[in-house]
């Protein structure tokens, strides 16, 4: 079972011990601040019935409405927690790109842990969610310590694969994550920007605030091929192109640069955090980097 040692050293723990998520806008009435009184636990207000999902607590089972009806609900309460957050783990199979280094989605599962870790020790509520065409896992957030391990073993048990629908599966996820917080987005953001700037305002107009850690390996950027080379894709067993990258390059390099000012224009209109990160950084400084300046800022 995977634990927080697998994903965290004591040195990355040391780089994040004394920074803080900082919600810029106000979450369920909430002002975050710099969680100064921290609330635990739940308040003893019922609000609903929802089905059961992987990652819920089976002592809040409804076993009455279990004999009635034969079927798995959970009993809800209004949680008492300064900020509601989910991760959004994209594990297609693009992510599964490796080139020196680690693959980007391994990257993004080891960034998803630390800020699981850090979220989770200011008393704040973490959940996940895995996708690539579709929504593959989703947990609810809590705000329990022991939620950290059903992260934890949620993001080491996904292996990349598949293709990829950004724009898709985050019109679908707008009603999922009904309750405004904060949503952090680990992907490399592959697809139509247009598209998926709909998408994001989506989740803006339901008043969720928006990170996105762009992961990139660093030869998705730099395009250092020189020789013949076979591309294959990661997303489709049957496309393999094999290439002389010098006639590539210049039009590769043109086409990056135009998604990127793209994508970069549209945060910015929508008052998105982009944060491109790569591979061969650690991710333990890249998160210490962001949060420091985020800090200054709110």
């Amino acid at each position: 079972m995977a634990g927080p040692a697998d994903f965290l050293t004591p040195a990355d723990l040391q780089k994040i011990a004394n920074l803080q998520v900082l919600a810029r806008l106000v979450v369920e009435g909430v002002c975050s601040g710099l969680h100064t009184s921290p609330h635990k636990g739940f308040s003893v207000e019922f609000r609903e019935h929802r089905q059961y999902v992987q990652g819920d607590e089976i002592r809040r089972l409804d076993w009455k409405v279990y004999g009635k009806t034969d079927r798995l609900y959970i009993k809800e309460y209004e949680e008492e927690t300064n900020l509601r957050a989910t991760l959004l783990v994209d594990v297609s199979g693009s992510m599964g790109y490796a080139g020196a280094g680690i693959s980007k989605a391994r990257y993004a599962t080891q960034l998803a842990a630390c800020l699981s870790y850090l979220l989770l020790r200011q008393a704040d509520s973490v959940g996940l969610v895995t996708f690539d065409k579709k929504v593959r896992d989703y947990i609810p957030p809590r705000s329990r310590p022991s939620h950290l391990r059903v992260v934890l073993e949620a993001l080491e048990k996904t292996k990349p694969g598949g293709e990829t629908e950004l724009a898709k599966v985050f019109h679908q996820l707008v009603p999922k994550i009904h309750r405004r917080g904060l949503l952090i987005i680990l992907s490399d953001c592959f697809g139509d920007v247009p598209e998926l700037m709909k998408a994001l305002a989506h989740f803006c107009h339901a008043h969720h605030e928006i990170i996105i850690f762009q992961v990139w390996d660093p030869d998705e950027l730099n395009f250092p091929f020189k020789q013949w080379t076979r591309f294959d894709s990661l997303e489709s067993a049957t496309d393999q192109k094999l290439v002389d990258p010098a006639q590539l390059r210049a039009v590769y390099l043109e086409n990056l640069g135009r998604f990127r000012q793209a994508l970069k224009d549209g945060c910015h209109r929508h008052r998105i955090d982009l944060v491109p990160v790569t591979t061969d950084q650690p991710y333990a400084d890249a998160l210490a980097q962001y949060l420091a300046r985020r800090m200054k800022t709110v």
